[in-house]
């Protein structure tokens, strides 16, 4: 008897420490009064410092809304801007929180690397930028051309499938720093630059004539786009998994920043009300307060609010939806229900 006492006691007292884990990065955030976030370093449209210094974007105001669903204030963050070389190790090693980078989902980076993806957030795929001057209108024709792109990122594999599969030769010219990689292009370093196509939208703002260069029309890679989290951080990954599916639900059912207020006071709608927490306790199964998804949607706006603030079709950056509407609509974002 005394045997199976001691394997039970083990047994709870595993399961204790497995739960104190898992709740180490809440209690981290919340005695330090801050969520400490990793965003990419100077992308406009996603994360950029705007004419008075402050960091702005559609990555930012992810992180914007976890603060606010953890702590009750979108303005208790901590933003970090992280070159994809050192985003990584900041998440394993406690530095951040939370990335909500430009990074994408793959096998190798979700397992076995101290980190796991979330959830996706934006839908994208690696492209090609030229001078026009060139004469190059599709990346078929880049057979031997030099190719800028920046280390740290899985554009420098799709490249190689790319130009293996269709028996082209290529030589790749690799920078620590994206603008440089950028840079070097612009002064004829490389005879084509290589990111994903947002990345290419959103950077291409700084070449001094953007209109003398072109994004060439082939789409070379999937690059499902998320937030990461340090892996076994299993309460932690919920609530900002959850948080975020909250923002594209807010979409879904029609609640905006502007009318939030009004429907957590007045909406008949059952999953309206469990979203804002009028009715169900989701947020205390988590740890947090049961209006954490109204906090999130009042301090940014649902899903959509936040694309075309920072990058829709009306920004500089000019990125239709696309694959990126709500699947109601044509489209691949989804969230699982609120029940």
């Amino acid at each position: 008897m005394r045997k199976y006492l001691g394997a039970f006691a083990v047994l709870v007292l595993g399961t204790a420490m497995a739960g104190a884990a898992c709740a180490a990065v809440l209690d981290d955030v919340k005695q330090r009064g801050k969520l400490v976030c990793g965003v990419g370093p100077n992308i406009p449209g996603f994360a950029f410092a705007d004419d008075k210094g402050v960091i702005r974007g559609f990555d930012v105001d992810h992180c914007h809304a976890l603060a606010a669903a953890v702590l009750g204030d979108p303005a208790k963050v901590e933003l970090k801007p992280l070159p994809p070389r050192d985003a990584f190790a900041q998440i394993q090693n406690g530095g951040v929180d939370i990335l909500t980078h430009r990074f994408t989902w793959t096998y190798t980076r979700d397992n076995g690397a101290g980190m796991q993806f979330l959830m996706v957030y934006e839908y994208d795929g690696q492209g090609f930028m030229v001078k026009k001057a060139s004469g190059v209108k599709s990346a078929l024709e880049l057979n031997g051309a030099s190719i800028c792109i920046g280390q740290g990122t899985t554009t420098e594999l799709n490249i190689a499938d790319y130009f293996r599969a269709h028996n082209m030769q290529y030589k790749i010219v690799s920078f620590a720093d994206l603008d440089e990689a950028r840079r070097a292009y612009e002064d004829g370093r490389c005879d084509a630059w290589s990111n994903d196509r947002g990345s290419l939208a959103a950077r291409g703002l700084a070449l001094k004539v953007r209109a003398d260069h072109v994004i060439l029309p082939e789409t070379i890679s999937k690059e499902p786009i998320g937030p990461v989290v340090r892996k076994g951080e299993a309460q932690w990954a919920d609530i900002a998994r959850w948080t975020f599916f909250a923002l594209i639900t807010a979409e879904e059912l029609g609640v905006t920043q502007a009318n939030v207020d009004d429907m957590k006071k007045n909406s008949p709608n059952p999953e309206i009300k469990r979203l804002l927490g009028v009715t169900d306790e989701f947020g205390a199964k988590n740890g947090i307060s049961n209006d954490w998804a109204y906090n999130a949607i009042k301090a940014v706006g649902n899903y959509g609010e936040i694309y075309e603030r920072n990058i829709g079709p009306k920004t500089p950056i000019g990125l239709e939806r696309g694959i990126n509407k709500l699947w109601k609509d044509g489209g691949l974002i989804y969230s699982p229900p609120f029940r």
